[in-house]
């Protein structure tokens, strides 16, 4: 039955046309329209209950591709969302790209297939677990090395050390549950090595300053690089446990807001999970032998801060872990520089606030501070924008 000339779903409709016809499924306009606005207060106006139930209709009435069905027959889209009868123009016909020669060959063509793919998602699963723990087997050979380099040859080794860390770095993020769907651009790769170079450096160079001065390279802190790099393994595994579920709950929910009340308490336990899988890496790290330990809360806060940053840029929210790494390296940076700076004629003021703290708590305290406020602050922000159903459209 066609509603009357003031149909405001169809004034909707011809509005999100392109959203509606490229979605897969109801879910997809559901996230789609709770990003334009629409809200599960303003459907009141189109007659329906909430964003779920408006996208199912609005799903239903759009004209979509033929597709082929399980028993050889074409129908549209609509009807699965529906439950209701195709149109008589749109009944079930045989077509050529659905229909087979014969049956045997067809069983025989689909059980091919099924095998080849299901051989093909084991590899490409294989696959994304090996880039994910190549991270941890890069950086325990290199420290294998390195324990034993003295010399020139310490500085080759430590260079090569970072050069493979880093692409086994590069490789795991770019497959598997933690690939954003675009390239980031330098700004977070530069400021991750920063934080990086000063979890090994940072602690040792900060004593140094407070003290008489640097007088030579400090001696890195290794078991903090050891845990770190261990700790990409279970953050691609809470990464792709927050995306199943998230979609599962995505798919039961009948309001946007029961769907944000169910993923926020899923994300906080997501990140919580990571932070005691990174804590025991980093405190399993300390007992390697050839090792160096360093502080355990900065390293962790540290951890955190970058699987948070990861994660919203996996969902298409790449500036925000961006700002926050780089405003964490560039205050990092700082409290060296105002130590520096301190030891200039009449500038003593400017290392009292780094040089206190340092002398008070330690030097661990300052990446401490700086990377759990900054964690703090992404997580907050992760609460907000990933308990929108608009960031799991398309997951």
């Amino acid at each position: 039955m066609r509603r009357a000339t003031g149909d405001p779903v169809k004034v909707l409709l011809h509005r999100h046309r392109e959203l509606c016809e490229r979605a897969v499924d109801p879910l997809e306009i559901a996230a789609g329209l709770e990003a334009c606005g629409v809200t599960d207060r303003a459907v009141a106006r189109y007659r329906h209950r909430d964003v779920f139930s408006l996208a199912e209709e609005l799903y239903a009435r759009v004209p979509r591709d033929l597709s082929c069905t399980p028993d050889g027959a074409r129908r549209p889209g609509g009807d699965r969302a529906t439950g209701s009868e195709p149109d008589a123009d749109l009944a079930p016909v045989p077509g050529p790209a659905c229909a087979a020669p014969h049956a045997g060959g067809t069983a025989w063509h689909a059980g091919g297939t099924a095998c080849g793919a299901g051989r093909g998602s084991l590899r490409r699963r294989g696959g994304r677990a090996l880039a994910a723990l190549l991270p941890a087997a890069v950086c325990a050979a290199a420290l294998a090395v390195h324990a034993r380099a003295t010399g020139p040859l310490l500085i080759a080794v430590t260079a090569a050390g970072a050069a493979g860390l880093a692409a086994a770095l590069v490789l795991a993020v770019r497959s598997g549950p933690l690939r954003a769907p675009r390239r980031a651009p330098l700004t977070p790769w530069a400021a991750t090595l920063l934080l990086v170079l000063y979890a090994a450096y940072g602690d040792g160079l900060l004593d140094q300053l407070v003290g008489t001065g640097p007088v030579e390279p400090p001696h890195p802190a290794t078991a903090p690089l050891l845990g770190l790099a261990a700790a990409v393994a279970p953050a691609a595994l809470c990464a792709r446990l927050f995306a199943v579920r998230a979609r599962r709950r995505l798919a039961v929910s009948r309001a946007l807001d029961d769907f944000t009340a169910g993923v926020r308490p899923l994300l906080l336990a997501v990140v919580a999970l990571q932070l005691v899988a990174l804590t025991g890496l980093l405190a399993a790290a300390r007992l390697v032998p050839g090792t160096r330990p360093g502080a355990l809360a900065p390293a962790v806060a540290l951890g955190a801060l970058l699987f948070l940053a990861r994660l919203l840029a996996v969902y298409g929210f790449p500036r925000a872990g961006s700002i926050a790494l780089g405003g964490a390296a560039a205050a990092q940076a700082l409290a060296c520089l105002s130590l520096l700076a301190g030891r200039l004629p009449g500038c003593d003021a400017a290392a009292v606030p780094v040089r206190r703290a340092v002398e008070s708590w330690g030097a661990a305290a300052v990446p401490g501070a700086v990377c759990t406020a900054a964690a703090l602050v992404l997580l907050g922000y992760a609460c907000a924008v990933l308990a929108r159903a608009s960031a799991h459209a398309r997951r």
